[in-house]
């Protein structure tokens, strides 16, 4: 019910009334003045309320009146009046019905009981009522109240002394309220205020309101009675004390902070007055140092006064919370003297109640940052905040460092806390509760041996100070030990929190706006207003380091679990602002200390370490305290919670994990999991820091790169309670979700997670160099989860995560290697198969880019890893095969890149790859690709760690070649667009289309890629693949050569046929000859292969049949190209080489492919079918030109040096042939090409060697020239037109040197008969079939041809020396067969006997053909003949074969019998004068030989042979003889000589007397004789020469006669009785039969035709025959009777004899 109703004014009236009865009732007797106005102000009361509506305005008007009464009853003294009185004056003020007046007379009244020290409580309460019911009392009337409060104040009574200290508050809180509504009534009105001179008169306050200048007398009084000055408005106080002014002091400062910073006046009393007036009160406290003694000092220090100084501190902070503003410099050393009482050097209280005060400051960020922007931020200007932080961090150090001799508790602490600690509990010191024993429980720091407990002593945010509020205590109290700390713990974690808070949250305002202005103006970028972040960063900088300091001392020094998460949760969010606010240095450190405490104490790890250095290295100092990054203290009471393995070498060898240490694990996980994105480098820091604990903790990486724990076997050192067993699981847990949560960090703080990942995992790499330790992989198992998760934008951190990926692959570390691969693999086994957007099919930039680190892995040499990437191939082929498309050249590339130094799986796995690719995705990939499977099969070809597989490669090859053949078409037509395509691009850049075998078409090109590949496949080092390869090749060729364009074959045939030739005939030629030994063991090696020369030939040989096999079926094809003359020429080039090689299969086989080009039929083309030819090869008409019709509108390109032949052989000049005879023209250059190789061959393989034979190990077999020499006649068929007799000398030196080769003696006996077999050999049969080949064609040809025939007699004649005389094949030794032992002659002469035989059967039957030819008769064949039958005839027995000198007389007597005649015929010409000499010598070598017959001949032969002679003697009477006149005198006299000498009897000593009269050729002397008489008294005698012959023989005979009989009588007569030797006895029985034939003769004869010596000689016989007779052999005897018998007719001579002879 409000005061003003009528109710409550009824009730007043009432009460006033009633008031004033019971006064006048109580003054009655002894003050009836007073009673008296009692009753009268009754009546008055009565009156104001009948007359007045307004009662109470009208009780005021009068209240002096009405007031009056009471004032009289209290001036009474007597108490029970006085508190009558005193309630009633209460009333009224309650009621607001005093007036000023009435105000001040009841505060003088009050005063004077005040003096008289009555009812003093009620004096209080009435002033107190008064000032507060209303607003009547002013100036001195106020200030009389206020000093009246404070003088009861100090009163002797301790009640009145509170209750006025109490009411002085209120009094002094009424006076600033009253200000504070007067402001609030005139707050429309702007009044200009007068200027103020200065502070000329500090009491002049004209320009202030009544009420705003009662406070500010009442303030200024303060200030003045605070400072122990005389007040200027409180008149009459009689005393005061500080404690009291500084309480108001503060109440006011910190209860109306609006008045001082809204009135001018106000603000310079606080600057002018208050602000001095604490400094001042605080230098004693600056000045003490504990422990110094009064005595040093020169002056008494005045000692630091506990409530003084806490109140002090109260009004400072308040000061610094309200009017920061107004006092910057002020503040500035409050805040320097607040940091100086944090010294250790202050008593414990002082610094107690100082970092209480620090700890209000810490709750008010804003205020925080004020001073920052204040101090720190300015030039020359202390930097307050930062040493406010850095005080903090100092007290804490000193708190651990400095044990305190102000608080013996700490030291005493861990024996039970016995001294002021406990006394502190006893006196109930806050939040200590007693220190019990039992120390694990308290929550306390402990570092090096200091023990400092923890207490709870303000809720967080909030400075709930202790020591601040004993307002009571004038003695200092004692400070319970961990207080302190307590306090300066709180206060950094409300630091921390206050300005992280405050910052961020601005933090996020403005990203919002961020945000929207980029809604609003997306073009424009955001500019944020600069000042803010500048005074965040200096917050931030200003503070770290100490905040740091102190939080890692804390933290290692913490043994409580919370304690902990508080101190981590503050690093936490220091470091995760830090990021945001891009300050790395702070945040790197903030996050080392995290790192640090995760690891255990001295745990050497260079990140951490060279960090810490360099933040150490800034040696911040705080009050010249250095702080030092404090390094763990080792001996932390810490539940020791694992045991491992540390991952670098540690000095301890193993290392152990508390519970702290995982709980700054998880911190360092949060860290990472919520402010990735702000860690940037720092990611390094953290994940080195990770990967060491995972090591230590024994957690392994598994697929997908997650961790698992490892296994027990890991170390047998890693030892791990139960309790992280079971957490075990779940870090790793949070481990991967961190990784996995980078999908949700930006591009940037993406790359800086990748590449801290790649930089640790340097390092891992850099450590596991040198050994063989297990390396850590964690880095590698977390790049690859953070690949992983991150495909959807894996381009932009692909290369910097494969790059380094691929580095950790060549690392020689194995299990290293081996993860890097996994996690390479991996990621593009992921890549490829993740659903991109778009998909991987139409994004071919980010497939290629996929795949590539794939194909980079083929330049890592390990063996593993390529194996890795081999079997990674294998399985996107078979996931991914049919949507490679452009990647394809990739993939292809990585399996072809196999070395030889891989070794066999390596290339067993690639190879399998290839199968695939050969087998299921060819028709897939583009078809320019197929290109590069040609390559890459043909690589796996040329590899030569496993023979199968290259075995099969080539027969994937061939697969390759079918698939070509049958999708040729399609083929053909993409690569033609894909070759425009590239045609096009070509151009636009100005460059020139490069692709290998350019012109020819692309699906050409691709067969001769094949083509080329299997080319090289053909000269591989190892047999079995060049032979594999070389079918392949030709078969291919064979089977699908027709696909290819006409000029295409141009190319196979001089790149790739050619070039094979040439390669392997170099490598033939230089192949080693060495043997080869039986390879494994197991094989054995054939010896027609044990050589690597022997293999080669192998290759040579199939690789020319096979050329040689292309050129015979693709004839048609190929003569059309424009060069196939030189094409043949070189081919023939090769055939050529390959014969001459020395190499027996080599050479034999190149004559086979020679004779198969040769077997080629002329193609028929007459020149009307040229037209309907190209038709069929789809040329049109229009482009024929008939003159020139020699291919597809193409002029053959001749060399001068063929038509230069063409006309030597033609004899006259050649004139271009017309169209039809050019393909005839063309082939007999073909054919003459040809025999020209033909002859060089034959030449060089049948030249005998020039040196001795030891040198020369080559000789030709036999194989080799029979093929050689049979290729001849085939080859002459076509050249036989313009074949001359050059060529003819040619042929003949290679036939005689072909049949002079001698043959190896351990081929002899397969080649040689036995020697009693006469038969030829083949290549001598082959010599014989190429002459009759000749002598038939010349038969048959023309006149002109006729002239060779000499040349061949000339060619059979000397084979026919053979006989006689073997060939010798340069200085070579040969031994005849006969007496070869096989295994001591090297060489054997051939058996030539028959072959010179059956030649000599030739000559015979040819010159009966040819002998009147006129070339025959000229060129002397006649006497060449006889010339060369003389060797055998004159040897006879001495010929090698008994056959060949009676072979030699029948040819002999045929070829006579046939060109005698013709002799005589031309014997005019002279043509044979030279012959008869020739004739005469054969006949006389042959009759009378100077070889004797062999001892073992039978009579039988021996008749034989002398019937031989016989025929010889009769050819002589018939065929020479009867013609003597056409031959020449001199030969007739030869022949006679030779009958005489035959007639005559020689005798040989050998024969045996049995045989004698057989052996003596009586027959044939006989026969001489007869022919010999016959011709000389023949009266045929036509010339005198022929008689003449015959007397001369005839002379010679008789001459022998007389000689033999002469000497027989001789012998006779000295031999006595002894018989004379058979031979001499039988001798002179055929000269006595002789004799008598003679006579006989001479009887028959006409006596003129007989010469008159020839008479005188026979007579002159006579007288010798006489003196035989008295030989004693019956056989002389006889034969003697016999001759003397005709001479009775010469007894007397006649007559007509005799004058014929004188005259």
């Amino acid at each position: 019910m409000s005061t003003s109703s009528p109710e409550a004014v009824k009730k007043l009236l009432e009460n006033m009334q009633t008031d004033l009865r019971s006064l006048s009732m109580e003054c009655k007797k002894k003050f009836p003045p007073v009673k008296e106005a009692a009753e009268s102000g009754i009546v008055k009361i009565k009156t104001i309320a009948a007359r007045n509506t307004d009662i109470l305005a009208a009780l005021k008007e009068n209240s002096s009146e009405v007031v009056q009464p009471f004032l009289m009853g209290c001036g009474t003294k007597e108490p029970k009046i006085t508190q009558l009185c005193l309630a009633a004056i209460q009333r009224l003020m309650s009621h607001e019905v005093v007036s000023e007046a009435a105000a001040g007379n009841i505060i003088n009244m009050l005063w004077q009981l005040m003096e008289n020290g009555l009812e003093e409580l009620k004096l209080l309460q009435t002033v107190l009522v008064l000032l507060t019911t209303n607003t009547v009392v002013h100036d001195e009337v106020l200030s009389k109240a206020i000093v009246l409060c404070f003088r009861l104040h100090f009163t002797k009574d301790n009640i009145t002394n509170n209750t006025a200290a109490a009411t002085v508050r209120q009094v002094v809180t009424v006076v600033f309220e009253r200000m504070v509504a007067e402001d609030e009534r005139f707050k429309g009105i702007v009044e200009q205020p007068p200027s103020v001179q200065g502070n000329t008169n500090r009491r002049s306050v004209s320009t202030l309101r009544p009420s705003a200048k009662d406070a500010y007398m009442l303030f200024q009084d303060l200030c003045q009675l605070v400072n122990a000055d005389a007040p200027y408005w409180l008149v009459g106080m009689t005393e005061m004390t500080r404690t009291f002014g500084l309480e108001l002091l503060e109440s006011v400062l910190n209860d109306f902070p609006g008045v001082f910073l809204q009135h001018q006046e106000f603000s310079f009393l606080l600057k002018e007055r208050v602000c001095p007036l604490v400094i001042k009160l605080f230098s004693p406290n600056i000045k003490f140092r504990q422990g110094s003694s009064s005595t040093a000092s020169p002056a008494p220090v005045e000692k630091p006064y506990f409530p003084i100084c806490m109140r002090l501190l109260r009004v400072v902070s308040v000061l610094i919370k309200h009017f920061y503003s107004l006092l910057v410099t002020e503040c500035e050393i409050f805040l320097s003297l607040l940091v100086k009482f944090l010294d250790g050097e202050k008593p414990q209280w002082l610094r107690a109640v100082a970092v209480e005060s620090v700890h209000r400051l810490c709750v008010q960020p804003h205020l925080l940052r004020s001073f920052c922007q204040s101090y720190d931020m300015k030039q020359h200007s202390t930097k307050v905040f930062r040493d406010i932080v850095n005080a903090l961090g100092s007290f804490i150090q000193s708190l651990f460092i400095v044990p305190n001799a102000g608080n013996p508790a700490v030291v005493g602490a861990l024996a039970g806390g016995s001294g002021s600690g406990a006394q502190g509990a006893a006196q109930g010191g806050p939040g200590t509760g007693g220190v019990s024993g039992n120390l694990t429980s308290q929550a306390a720091f402990e570092y090096r041996g200091t023990w400092i407990p923890l207490m709870t002593v303000s809720v967080q945010g909030s400075a709930k100070a202790t020591y601040l509020e004993m307002l009571d205590k004038v003695e200092p109290p004692s400070i319970p030990e961990g207080y302190a700390m307590s306090v300066a713990f709180s206060a950094l974690l409300d630091l921390v929190r206050g300005i992280t808070s405050m910052i961020e949250r601005e933090l996020a305002v403005e990203e919002e706006a961020a945000a929207e202005f980029r809604e609003t103006h997306p073009d424009q970028g955001w500019q944020p207003p600069p000042g803010v972040h500048l005074v965040w960063e200096e917050m931030v900088s200003a503070c770290w380091c100490g905040l740091l300091a102190a939080l890692s001392l804390l933290l290692d020094a913490s043994t409580d679990e919370t304690a902990t998460e508080n101190i981590l949760k503050a690093e936490l969010t220091m470091a995760s602002l830090c990021g945001r606010l891009g300050m790395v240095t702070p945040r790197d450190a903030f996050i080392t200390a995290i790192c640090k405490a995760s690891l255990p104490p001295h745990y050497a790890l260079t990140v951490l370490s060279s960090n810490a250095a360099n933040l150490s290295s800034k040696a911040y100092s705080i009050q010249g305290h250095s702080v030092q990054i404090i390094s763990p203290s080792s001996e932390s009471h810490q539940q020791v919670v694992a045991v491992g393995q540390p991952l670098t070498s540690q000095p301890q060898g193993t290392v152990m994990l508390t519970a702290k240490n995982i709980q700054c694990m998880r911190t360092l996980l949060n860290l990472a999991h919520c402010h990735g994105a702000v860690l940037g480098t720092s990611w390094q820091l953290v994940l080195a820091t990770l990967q060491h604990l995972v090591w230590i903790l024994g957690l392994k990486p598994g697929v997908g790169g997650a961790l698992k724990p490892g296994r027990a076997v890991e170390g047998p050192s890693t030892v791990l309670t139960t309790a992280v067993m079971t957490d075990l699981p779940v870090i790793a847990n949070i481990l991967s979700r961190l990784f996995e949560s980078s999908q949700y960090l930006d591009d940037v703080s993406l790359h800086h997670l990748i590449n801290a990942l790649c930089s640790l995992s340097l390092e891992a790499m850099e450590m596991a160099y040198g050994n063989n330790k297990e390396p850590s992989l964690f880095a590698v198992a977390k790049l690859l989860e953070t690949g992983l998760v991150n495909m959807d934008r894996i381009e932009i951190l692909w290369r910097p995560l494969t790059g380094h990926l691929l580095e950790v692959c060549q690392h020689p570390n194995s299990r290293m290697r081996e993860w890097g691969a996994e996690a390479l693999t991996a990621l593009i086994k992921a890549g490829l198969a993740y659903k991109h957007d778009p998909p991987l099919a139409q994004n071919q930039r980010l497939q290629l880019l996929l795949l590539n680190p794939l194909k980079e892995l083929s330049n890592v040499l390990h063996a593993d890893i390529r194996q890795k990437q081999l079997e990674s191939v294998l399985q996107i082929l078979q996931s991914q095969g049919d949507s490679l498309g452009p990647g394809w050249p990739l993939v292809l590339g990585v399996i072809g890149a196999i070395r030889n130094d891989q070794g066999e799986s390596l290339i067993r796995t690639a190879f399998q790859c290839l199968q695939l690719v050969v087998t299921d995705f060819l028709p897939t990939m583009p078809c320019t690709c197929l290109q590069i499977v040609v390559d890459v099969a043909g690589s796996f070809g040329l590899q030569n760690q496993e023979l199968n597989i290259s075995l099969t490669s080539i027969g994937l090859l061939w697969n390759i070649s079918d698939y070509f053949f049958q999708r040729g078409e399609a083929i053909t037509q993409e690569l033609e667009r894909e070759e425009e395509a590239l045609q096009k691009q070509a151009q636009e850049k100005g460059e020139t289309l490069n692709r290998p075998f350019h012109p020819a078409p692309p699906f050409d090109c691709l067969w001769l890629c094949l083509y080329a590949k299997l080319g090289e496949l053909c000269v591989d080092p190892r047999p079995a693949v060049r032979k594999s390869a070389g079918q392949t090749l030709f078969s291919t060729i064979a089977a699908h050569g027709t696909l290819l364009q006409q000029p295409t074959w141009h190319v196979v045939v001089w790149k790739v046929l050619f070039h094979l030739l040439d390669c392997v005939r170099t490598s033939s030629t230089t192949a080693d000859k060495e043997k080869i030994e039986s390879g494994g063991g197991n094989i054995l090696i054939h010896h027609s292969r044990d050589t690597a020369e022997k293999q080669w030939a192998e290759t040579w040989v199939l690789t020319l049949a096979g050329v040689a096999r292309i050129f015979n079926t693709r004839r048609y094809l190929l003569q059309q190209l424009g060069d196939f003359f030189e094409a043949w020429e070189v081919l023939l080039n090769h055939i050529q080489s390959a014969a001459l090689s020395k190499n027996n299969e080599v050479s034999l086989a190149a004559l086979k492919s020679f004779q198969e080009i040769l077997q080629i039929g002329t193609p028929v083309k007459d020149s009307d079918k040229a037209g309907d030819a190209f038709a069929a090869m789809g040329v049109p008409p229009v482009l024929i030109d008939p003159l020139s019709a020699s291919g597809p509108g193409r002029p053959l390109v001749r060399s001068d040096s063929l038509v230069e032949r063409l006309t030597r052989y033609n004899g006259a000049e050649l004139q271009a042939p017309p169209p039809g005879e050019e393909s005839a023209l063309e082939d007999s250059a073909l054919w003459w090409s040809a025999w020209n190789t033909w002859y060089r061959t034959g030449t060089d393989s049948t030249r005998p060697p020039s040196g001795p034979a030891e040198k020369f190990s080559f000789i030709p077999s036999q194989p080799f020239l029979t093929a050689l020499i049979q290729i001849f006649p085939a080859l002459y068929q076509h050249i036989k037109a313009n074949f001359s007799m050059e060529d003819l000398k040619k042929l003949g030196v290679i036939l005689h040197g072909a049949v002079s080769v001698p043959i190896s003696s351990d081929a002899s006996p397969f080649i040689l008969p036995s020697f009693t077999e006469a038969v030829l050999t083949s290549l001598q049969e082959a010599v014989l079939t190429s002459l009759d080949v000749l002598q038939k064609a010349i038969c048959v040809g023309p006149e002109n041809l006729q002239v060779m025939y000499p040349a061949i007699f000339e060619q059979l004649l000397l084979f026919v020396e053979f006989s006689c005389k073997p060939p010798q094949y340069g200085r070579m030794e040969t031994k005849h067969v006969a007496n070869a032992k096989y295994n001591q002659a090297e060489w054997v002469a051939l058996n030539y006997v028959p072959f010179a035989e059956r030649s000599l059967e030739v000559v015979v039957e040819l010159y009966h053909k040819t002998a009147c030819h006129k070339a025959v008769i000229n060129e002397k064949v006649l006497q060449n003949i006889i010339k060369t039958l003389r060797m055998p005839l004159g040897l006879k027995y001495a010929c090698p074969s008994e056959s060949t000198w009676k072979l030699a007389v029948s040819s002999l007597l045929k070829v006579l019998s046939i060109g005698l005649p013709v002799a005589r015929q031309h014997a005019s010409s002279g043509k044979f004068d030279t012959m008869w000499p020739e004739l005469a010598n054969a006949f006389e070598d042959f009759l009378f030989t100077k070889s004797t017959p062999p001892d073992n001949v039978s009579i039988q032969e021996f008749q034989k042979n002398e019937a031989v002679d016989v025929e010889v003697v009769q050819l002589i009477s018939t065929e020479i003889l009867p013609f003597a006149n056409f031959i020449p005198k001199d030969f007739v006299s030869q022949i006679m000589t030779m009958l005489n000498r035959g007639s005559i009897h020689s005798q040989s000593a050998s024969f045996t007397e049995a045989e004698i009269d057989v052996r003596m050729r009586e027959e044939f002397s006989k026969v001489c004789f007869e022919t010999l008489l016959q011709f000389s008294f023949s009266n045929k005698v036509s010339t005198p020469q022929e008689g003449y012959i015959s007397r001369m023989a005839l002379s010679v005979l008789l001459k022998r006669s007389q000689d033999v009989l002469r000497r027989y009588v001789e012998d006779e007569r000295l031999s006595g009785r002894c018989p004379l030797p058979r031979q001499q006895v039988t001798e002179i029985i055929f000269v006595l039969k002789a004799i008598s034939t003679l006579m006989d003769s001479l009887k028959k004869t006409q006596p003129e035709n007989v010469d008159g010596n020839t008479w005188a000689q026979v007579i002159a016989l006579y007288p010798t025959l006489v003196e035989c007779i008295t030989c004693s052999s019956s056989e002389v005897s006889s034969a003697l009777k016999e001759a003397l018998g005709p001479f009775k007719d010469f007894m007397q001579p006649p007559l007509i004899k005799v004058q014929n002879g004188e005259s």
